[in-house]
């Protein structure tokens, strides 16, 4: 709320070429108790005056030498984006008043000088002017938070989820009937933590699903979460993406490879374990206040038996993934593996590249 202490203390200049005129606004204006003044007989120093100072409010005469009213207001719209003139002028000439509100002042004054007249106009604008500013404030802090609202909205879920929902808030659930689901944990990380401080544990945590969270940027997938040390992802959704189990497969050598270089840096001995499955899938948003977006169904059961059944540094699959993978890939039978709730079940370890690709 805008208060009579607020407009006395707004900041104003007077710009007229007669100083007796300047003198005699100065006296008007102090003596309602206006506190910061300032006044120039220069028309042409208005322009790096106000972009210094960022006046409230300018009280302009129109007729001056040199340089007139409505020159220094078309100058005034090159520093005042929004368009907002914080110009009151002062005209003797009626015809100059109709004229001047076009140019883009606010209010006017008319000589000779009346003191209520004056005072009553100062007053008003600045109400307004310093309403539009408080507006104007409050506006951009709202776009602030909205701008900060959607970043974090984006870290947990999908961009098209996120448009979605912030479309239209509601339960969000779609079906998949066929994607790569992708289970990897970090072997030992338990036994790493006993000896590590709080912050080194955080920070190397932190540099190793940053690694992660860049690979599956790369080769197009959606990572859903990550459990403690245990990171999750999965390709072909919530676009379906055809090659989605190629995709899954280079990620995951990608993250046991990418892991044996960040170990040389850093001097440790971390490995992963990796588990695939492709099938179908539910996912969709759970939470009021804390969203979260899943996955649901056989299929990321299993990734996960393939993941806590498989081996450190290798990257295990079920057959089903094997057979929507192309020539690219180096493939060695495991055998049947008891998988609790499946029963045997024929699976490989991915053993590497035929070539490099970069997709």
């Amino acid at each position: 709320m805008i208060g009579a202490a607020d407009i006395r203390k707004a900041n104003i200049l007077i710009v007229d070429d007669q100083e007796g005129n300047v003198r005699l606004l100065e006296r008007m204006l102090r003596g309602d108790g206006y506190t910061s003044i300032a006044s120039t007989l220069d028309p042409r120093a208005v322009c790096a005056m106000h972009a210094r100072h960022h006046y409230d409010l300018i009280l302009l005469d129109v007729e001056m030498p040199g340089m007139n009213g409505f020159q220094v207001m078309e100058d005034l719209k090159a520093i005042e984006k929004d368009g907002y003139l914080p110009v009151l002028v002062i005209t003797a000439r009626p015809e100059h008043k109709l004229r001047a509100l076009q140019a883009g002042a606010k209010d006017f004054v008319s000589k000779p000088l009346d003191l209520v007249e004056v005072l009553t106009r100062v007053h008003n604008m600045l109400e307004v002017r310093l309403l539009h500013l408080e507006t104007r404030r409050l506006y951009d802090e709202v776009r602030a938070a909205q701008t900060v609202s959607e970043r974090l909205l984006l870290n947990v879920l999908p961009q098209s989820v996120a448009e979605r929902l912030k479309a239209e808030p509601g339960l969000i659930a779609d079906s998949f009937p066929d994607v790569t689901v992708l289970f990897a944990d970090l072997v030992g990380f338990t036994r790493l933590s006993e000896r590590m401080s709080p912050e080194r544990l955080v920070n190397l945590l932190n540099e190793v699903f940053t690694l992660f969270d860049g690979i599956a940027d790369h080769r197009g997938l959606e990572k859903i979460k990550t459990i403690g040390d245990a990171y999750m992802a999965v390709a072909g959704l919530p676009a379906p993406a055809p090659g989605h189990a190629t995709r899954a497969a280079h990620m995951a050598l990608d993250m046991i490879e990418g892991l044996d270089r960040l170990n040389q840096r850093n001097g440790e001995a971390l490995q992963v374990r990796v588990g695939l499955h492709s099938g179908a899938v539910v996912a969709g948003v759970i939470g009021k206040r804390k969203f979260i977006y899943d996955l649901w169904g056989d299929a990321v059961n299993t990734a996960s038996r393939m993941e806590s059944h498989g081996v450190a540094a290798r990257a295990h699959l079920t057959e089903a993934t094997r057979l929507r993978l192309g020539k690219p890939f180096l493939l060695e039978k495991r055998g049947a593996v008891e998988i609790k709730g499946k029963g045997a079940m024929g699976t490989w370890f991915l053993s590497g590249r035929t070539q490099k690709l970069s997709g």
